[in-house]
């Protein structure tokens, strides 16, 4: 495992107290410790979507670290894909979010582009490693 594998997978595992701060708090809003709130049904699916998947693309943003030190890509794809898995996992999980933000919304506001930018560079960077590891 390369040296700044290990350093971005560091950094990484660091967030994940914060993702687990989000279950918590997701978990009072859920049992209805937190209806002051006055979340609508819809601002309640979508921070629950957007903690998924905070959890699952840190996941992938691990794997494909590891990944990438076995892909034959060049010094700027590499740097695109390193950067690229742990950006898109902020960003969609904070567009879910600030998409949801704002009282009583019953659909998204125009922060949804956010959400769009994430699937975006998350499509991008899977297709760099994945063109990569099949070239190595």
């Amino acid at each position: 495992m390369s040296h700044t594998t290990k350093l971005i997978c560091g950094i990484i595992l660091l967030t994940v107290p914060s993702i687990q701060y989000g279950g918590y708090f997701l978990l009072k809003i859920l049992s209805g410790k937190m209806n002051n709130l006055g979340l609508t049904d819809f601002q309640r699916s979508m921070f629950r979507a957007g903690h998924a998947h905070a959890g699952v693309l840190v996941i992938l943003a691990l794997i494909a670290e590891i990944f990438t030190d076995y892909a034959a890509l060049s010094p700027v794809s590499e740097q695109i894909v390193r950067i690229g898995f742990p950006l898109a996992a902020i960003l969609v999980s904070g567009g879910f979010f600030a998409a949801a933000s704002g009282k009583g919304l019953t659909a998204p506001n125009k922060m949804i582009w956010i959400l769009y930018t994430g699937l975006f560079v998350l499509a991008a960077s899977l297709v760099i490693l994945g063109i990569g590891l099949i070239r190595s």
